[in-house]
C-alpha cells in the first residue's frame, strides 16, 4: 500500500509517552500534524524575512511580499482556478462568514437558503444569521444512508426562491463525499449560489473547483497540514468583484478622504490589516509537500486504510458505525459508538494507549439529533497513519467496556 513512512516527515509523531509509545494521531478531521518541510518555512521566514508583505520598499519586505504571492499562485493552481479568485482568511469560519456578511445585503424576505443538516456549525449559523436579518428562510437537505445528500434530495427541495444552497464537500461526522458537480447543476439551474465547504476535502482528495462549477468555497490551512490561523476563500471573479469587503483598514484601499475610500480591486481587498503571512508561506510549503506526493497518491492511500479500519472496527462487539458501508462514498472519517458507554468515556479510555480519536458533537448537533445520540467518538485519517495506528485504536476499544464496568 505505501511504501515510504511518512511519519518520518512529522516530528510530533515521534514523540513517546511514558510508556514509550508513539501517538496514533487519529484526529485528523480536527487538525492535521505539520511536516518538518512547513516547520521549517515558517522558521526560515522568521529567521531571515520576517516583515510585513505589501507594505515595504526595503528587501525583507519585498521578498515577503513576493512570497506570499507566490503562494496565492500556488493556491490557486492545487485547486484547478487562477489567483485572481483567491483571497486569504484566517480559516473555513472566517472565509465562510464573509460570504455570508455579503448576502445580508443581497437577500431579501421571501428568498430562500438551503443548508444541509451535515454541515459543520461553521456552515450553518451564519445562514441562519442572514435570513433573520433578511427575512430569508432557511430549509434543510437530509443525507440518505450512506451519509451523502443526493441530487435527488436537492432537487426535492429547489424552488424558483432557492437563491443560495451551503454545502459541505465531505462530512465532518458521517466521511459522506457529497457529489458536488451535480448538486452544482441542479442549483444552478434554478438560478441559486453555491458556497462550498472544502475543509474536510482538500488535503484528502483532487479538487478542480471549475468542475466543480461552485461559486464559492472555503477551507483552512491548519486541516491540510498547514498552520493555523490562514485560510482561504475562492470565488468567481465577477461574485468577488461584487462582495464588498467585511473588514475594512489598511492595505485594501487606493485612495482614502474624509468623506470615503475607494478600494483595491479583487481578491486583496478581502484582506485588510497585517495578513499572517508565515501562515500563508507555511500553507504554501505544505501544498508543496501534498503535491510531491500527489494528491491520488494521498486518496489511494486514505481509502485502504479506510477499508482496513472499516473492517476492524466492524468486529468490535457492541460498537455501532454510523454511516455508510460502501468505502468509495466514504473519506478518511468514521463515527462510531460503544453500546452504554459515553463517547468522552471512550476517548479517555483510547487515550491510556496513546491514540488520539476526537468525542462530543463535532460542532455539527442538528445531525447528532437526526443520528439520534448526543455525541460520538470519531477516527479520521491522514496519509500518515498506518494500520498498526488503527490495530491499536481496535485493541483498546475492546478493553472500554470492560473498563467502565460493563460485561461484554
Amino acid at each position: 500500500m505505501n511504501s515510504r513512512n511518512y511519519t518520518l516527515d512529522f516530528p510530533l509523531l515521534h514523540h513517546l509517552d511514558e510508556k514509550a509509545l508513539t501517538i496514533a494521531y487519529l484526529d485528523n478531521a480536527a487538525t492535521t500534524q505539520k511536516p518538518q518541510q512547513v516547520i521549517d518555512a515558517v522558521i526560515y521566514y522568521y529567521e531571515n524575512y520576517n516583515a510585513n508583505a505589501h507594505r515595504g520598499a526595503y528587501s525583507i519586505s519585498e521578498k515577503a511580499t513576493s512570497t506570499f504571492e507566490e503562494v496565492r499562485v500556488k493556491v490557486a493552481r492545487f485547486i484547478g482556478s487562477n489567483e485572481q479568485n483567491i483571497a486569504f482568511s484566517f480559516g473555513t469560519t472566517d472565509s465562510i462568514n464573509q460570504i455570508a456578511h455579503y448576502y445580508e445585503t443581497q437577500l431579501k424576505e421571501g428568498d430562500e437558503i438551503l443548508v444541509s443538516i451535515t454541515e459543520h456549525h461553521s456552515n450553518m449559523l451564519p445562514w441562519q444569521q442572514v435570513a433573520a436579518v433578511t427575512g430569508a428562510t432557511v430549509g434543510y437537505l437530509y443525507p440518505d444512508s450512506s451519509g451523502r445528500i443526493t441530487p435527488k434530495e436537492l432537487r426535492s427541495k429547489l424552488t424558483p426562491r432557492t437563491a443560495l444552497v451551503a454545502i459541505t464537500h465531505i462530512s465532518n461526522v458521517l466521511g459522506g463525499v457529497n457529489p458536488i458537480r451535480e448538486l452544482t447543476e441542479l442549483a444552478h439551474n434554478v438560478g441559486a449560489v453555491v458556497v462550498l465547504d472544502a475543509a474536510q476535502s482538500v488535503a484528502h482528495i483532487p479538487i478542480d473547483v471549475v468542475d466543480l462549477d461552485v461559486d464559492y468555497m472555503a477551507f483552512s490551512g491548519h486541516k491540510m497540514y498547514a498552520p493555523a490561523g490562514v485560510g482561504v476563500l475562492y470565488g468567481k471573479k465577477e461574485l468577488l468583484q461584487q462582495m464588498q469587503p467585511d473588514r475594512l483598514g489598511g492595505g485594501i484601499v487606493e485612495h482614502v478622504t474624509l468623506s470615503g475610500a475607494k478600494l483595491i480591486d479583487s481578491p486583496m481587498k478581502f484582506e485588510a490589516g497585517t495578513q499572517n503571512a508565515e501562515g500563508v508561506i507555511g500553507l504554501g510549503a505544505a501544498i508543496d509537500y501534498l503535491q510531491e506526493i500527489g494528491m491520488k497518491k494521498i486518496q489511494h492511500i486514505e481509502h485502504e486504510l479506510m477499508e482496513f479500519a472499516y473492517d476492524e472496527l466492524s468486529k468490535v462487539e457492541h460498537l455501532t458505525i454510523y454511516g455508510d458501508n460502501q468505502h468509495y462514498h466514504r473519506s478518511g472519517i468514521l463515527s462510531f459508538n460503544i453500546d452504554n458507554v459515553h463517547p468522552h468515556d471512550t476517548a479517555t479510555i483510547v487515550s491510556s494507549h496513546n491514540v488520539a480519536i476526537r468525542s462530543g458533537h463535532h460542532c455539527a448537533q442538528p445531525l447528532m439529533d437526526y443520528l439520534q445520540v448526543n455525541a460520538t467518538c470519531r477516527l479520521s485519517l491522514s496519509f500518515y497513519n498506518t494500520k498498526d495506528d488503527i490495530r491499536r485504536l481496535v485493541q483498546a476499544l475492546k478493553e472500554v467496556r470492560e473498563v467502565v464496568g460493563i460485561e461484554s
